[in-house]
């Protein structure tokens, strides 16, 4: 032990604690001077990390917007975490514009959610912070107006062993999510060209698209309504086999057949099915190739470019007949403007594009439209089938299908020729089921007495009658044929019985 003599006195503690002081600063002084700033910087960065304690837990930041881009993560987050709300929250927003289908829900700042991922969990939390800045485009007195503004983010939080985790799985899971929610809620739209030829042409005009049509509605035949919805379903999966491949990502479409069979519903349900906006172009209201282009570059990606009765909407000049087409000083476009638009170079600005051609008479459209690369789908749309009519009476009646008189409909109808827009008229004429059917059922014999034949399908005068007969039966069968066939050029040909989609 020591005694307190042996201890040292106050003035030689302090003379000592001087002395290393001074010893100290001159230290320092030579460091300033013989040792640049960066490299003292990273010195002492390189001290304070080494004595500083180490957190198990990362934490990602991510603000609203980068610069003057939004942030797509921020926003997919936030609409990810409305679904992850819990009795756990004190503080919601909610929210509902005149587009909107539902309610929106949004977390208050300093609200803090849960989230569990592939067996890990994660802490989210809202942070909305005030800031003040001066105003400078106010010049009115010397003392600049501080203007109050909000930098929101969200801080994510885990363990640092889960960083790849979240880099690689967790966040690109909540962007395809709240893609998908987005996919949901979205307003289709329907595009039709504004013709006020002032400075820019012609361009697209939108209101909302509020089609009722779906699959579920179309009185289609099981088979066909299913080799085109996969066909769909198949299409939009394939970026990745597009892009290597070398093609455009694109798909069309030719709805062919007599009217009031359901092609314009057809669209409907498949711009429901996908989400897509439709663009409904007028070829008679074009007048030169440079507005196609114009067009086209102005159409969404995942949209339905659609042309109907393109084999009468416009009088192109390599196809013009007698005096009915327009003058060449008039008119500048062009077969070949057409193509250019649907399968050249220009159709390769865009992605996830259908385009879809309608027409009454397919024999009448140049063989350039059809090949495979144009239109790689045609989809032949007939008269009414009974498993059309069952279809139809289901929606418009809710009556059963093992109905008394439905027999009677099925005897009848495989020999008429009747379109879903008719059988759809006629169900709609009372609201009496039972008058409703016998009423179809009195129709039906009256046109089987009056001898309707198929279309394009015109009697020989010479024939007797009942040769005749026998032709229009046989005739109706053949055209009204079942089959999902691969032509030799490669179309997908897909040819309905009696009816191919409605749903009226």
């Amino acid at each position: 032990m020591f005694s307190p003599r042996d201890m040292p006195s106050p003035s030689s503690i302090f003379s000592a604690y001087a002395s290393m002081t001074a010893s100290i600063m001159l230290l320092r002084s030579m460091a300033n001077d013989l040792v640049p700033q960066p490299i003292r910087g990273y010195l002492y960065s390189t001290f304070r990390y080494l004595i500083k304690p180490r957190s198990p837990t990362l934490t990602l930041i991510i603000e609203e917007s980068t610069g003057i881009a939004r942030n797509q993560v921020y926003d997919a987050a936030e609409a990810y975490l409305s679904t992850r709300v819990s009795p756990e929250n004190e503080r919601l927003k909610i929210s509902k514009s005149a587009k909107e289908k539902k309610l929106t829900v949004r977390l208050e700042k300093g609200e803090k959610v849960v989230d569990c991922f592939d067996g890990a969990c994660f802490k989210w939390r809202f942070i909305c912070a005030e800031s003040e800045k001066n105003n400078p485009n106010d010049h009115s007195n010397n003392n600049s107006i501080s203007v109050r503004s909000e930098k929101r983010s969200f801080e994510l939080s885990f363990p640092k062993k889960y960083k790849e985790m979240v880099l690689d799985s967790y966040l690109p899971f909540i962007l395809e999510k709240a893609k998908e929610m987005k996919d949901e809620e979205r307003v289709l739209k329907m595009h039709t060209l504004n013709t006020s030829y002032c400075y820019s042409g012609v361009k697209w005009d939108s209101i909302n698209l509020e089609h009722p049509s779906t699959f579920e509605t179309l009185a289609m035949e099981p088979e066909l309504k299913n080799a085109v919805i996969e066909d769909l379903d198949r299409f939009v999966k394939r970026k990745e086999f597009y892009k290597r491949v070398g093609r455009a990502w694109k798909r069309g479409y030719l709805l062919y057949g007599p009217p009031g069979t359901g092609k314009s519903s057809l669209i409907a349900a498949m711009a429901n099915y996908l989400k897509f906006d439709i663009f409904d172009l007028q070829l008679g209201n074009i007048v030169r190739d440079s507005d196609l282009r114009k067009l086209l570059l102005a159409t969404a990606n995942r949209s339905i470019l659609v042309i109907e009765d393109i084999d009468c909407s416009v009088d192109l000049p390599e196809r013009r007949h007698g005096d009915h087409g327009r003058k060449q000083t008039d008119v500048q476009l062009t077969l070949s403007g057409l193509l250019n638009f649907i399968d050249g170079l220009w159709s390769s600005c865009g992605d996830e594009r259908i385009i879809i051609f309608t027409t009454n008479h397919k024999e009448r459209l140049d063989p350039a439209l059809l090949r495979p690369g144009r239109m790689d789908m045609h989809i032949h749309m007939s008269y009414c089938s009974y498993q059309g009519f069952k279809i139809l009476a289901s929606n418009y009646l809710e009556t059963p299908s093992d109905h008394p008189l439905f027999g009677e409909v099925e005897g009848l109808i495989e020999d008429i020729q009747i379109t879903p827009a008719q059988v759809a008229e006629e169900l709609m004429k009372n609201e009496d089921p039972e008058a409703t059917l016998e009423g179809f059922v009195k129709l039906l014999k009256r046109k089987k007495m009056e001898g309707d034949v198929c279309e394009n399908s015109t009697p020989d005068k010479a024939e007797p009658t009942h040769q005749q007969s026998k032709r229009r039966k046989v005739g109706c069968k053949q055209k009204r044929g079942v089959g999902i066939n691969k032509s030799i050029s490669g179309v997908t040909q897909i040819r309905t019985r009696r009816m191919r989609g409605c749903s009226l």
